[in-house]
């Protein structure tokens, strides 16, 4: 969980520190992690802190909701996914019968970034990025999904306009203590995924691995996906495509807990040995697990702790090149290198098990953040 009004005061903090060219900026948008619910009331107040993406306590009421509607082919063709605890749509079912009046007192309902563009502007908007990560969103239609919403009795009132790519979402407000000029354009912005693969100028048939806190692996496509196996999320990108996703809940932070309880630095890697992690501490979403815990298998007298390690990179790689194949087209060049971003992106350790686990050549984008 996490409260919304943290993220609030991170973004006014943050513009001061680009100096004088934040005055001269004509626009401005904001990425965030997506699927996360933020519950408001009608002052605009978080009514709880926000339910994170990486919160697994709905997936009962995942399960649920996968079985009332027809199962994972019909979710897949209505919405372009099948929704996992992860999914928005969840987390309401689960306020509703765990927290009823916190769900009562819901005058509006936001994600992450959309709580941060209503801020800059007082207009509720969002875009079909982040709108596709929330269950209640028909791919298919590009609409809000009335007989979902009303399946965990949200009404649909309550959910914020969903902008198109390229259109204005509304000026910047004054009051703010922003160094904007009143009237500075605000776009719709996108989650977190769509927006890397704007900023990477993404193409058809490129994939990308993000290693950070969780793992992606996505493309774009000019398709609209739907996966009955709930493997691919069939993501909205931010130009009018399409980005079909798998993400897994154990990435970097998986790794470097591995690395602390063995007191090694994450780079002191170790070939060798027979030994597999499944590094799936927080539970998984790829393959959906949301109970699992991590388990070790193969273990020797002559394992080495570098060895061990190298088995944690191993397993958690593993879980994101599975899907790597279901996410392209099926005309796209399998030797196309992979772009690898997030956190992880510039780790030698990452780097090599990557490249020695696809098959293909990597490349890290020449950026300060990646």
């Amino acid at each position: 969980e996490s409260d919304p009004r943290q993220w609030w005061d991170a973004l006014r903090a943050a513009p001061h520190q680009c100096g004088e060219a934040a005055h001269e900026a004509a626009a401005v948008s904001v990425a965030g992690q997506q699927h996360g619910l933020v519950t408001l009331d009608a002052q605009g107040d978080p009514v709880r802190p926000a339910l994170l993406w990486n919160d697994v306590r709905s997936a009962p009421q995942a399960r649920r909701l996968v079985a009332e509607l027809g199962g994972g082919k019909a979710w897949a063709e209505r919405t372009g996914s099948v929704p996992g605890a992860s999914f928005t749509v969840t987390k309401w079912a689960w306020l509703a019968e765990n927290e009823p009046e916190a769900a009562r007192s819901t005058a509006a309902v936001r994600l992450p970034h959309d709580y941060l563009t209503e801020r800059l502007t007082g207009q509720g908007t969002t875009d079909r990025g982040d709108a596709s990560g929330t269950g209640w969103w028909a791919s298919a239609t590009e609409t809000y999904d009335e007989e979902i919403l009303g399946r965990v009795g949200l009404d649909p009132a309550l959910l914020p306009r969903v902008a198109r790519p390229g259109e204005v979402a509304g000026t910047v407000r004054d009051g703010h203590d922003l160094p904007f000029s009143k009237g500075t354009l605000v776009a719709p912005g996108t989650g977190d995924n769509a927006a890397a693969a704007l900023g990477l100028g993404l193409r058809p048939g490129t994939p990308v691995l993000s290693l950070g806190t969780s793992g992606t692996v996505y493309a774009v496509s000019v398709h609209r996906p739907a996966d009955p196996s709930g493997t691919v999320a069939g993501f909205a990108d931010a130009r009018g495509d399409w980005l079909p996703l798998a993400c897994t809940l154990n990435c970097t932070l998986a790794v470097d807990r591995i690395a602390a309880l063995l007191g090694r630095d994450r780079e002191a890697v170790e070939p060798g040995g027979a030994v597999t992690l499944l590094p799936f501490l927080d539970g998984e979403r790829t393959p959906n697990l949301p109970d699992a815990s991590g388990l070790l298998h193969g273990l020797r007298h002559d394992t080495t702790a570098g060895q061990l390690l190298q088995a944690a990179y191993d397993g958690t790689v593993h879980s994101l090149l599975g899907a790597l194949d279901l996410v392209l087209d099926q005309d796209a060049d399998r030797t196309t290198p992979l772009l690898l971003i997030g956190g992880g992106a510039r780790g030698t350790a990452w780097q090599q098990t990557v490249r020695r686990l696809s098959g293909r050549p990597v490349q890290v984008p020449q950026a300060r953040e990646l």
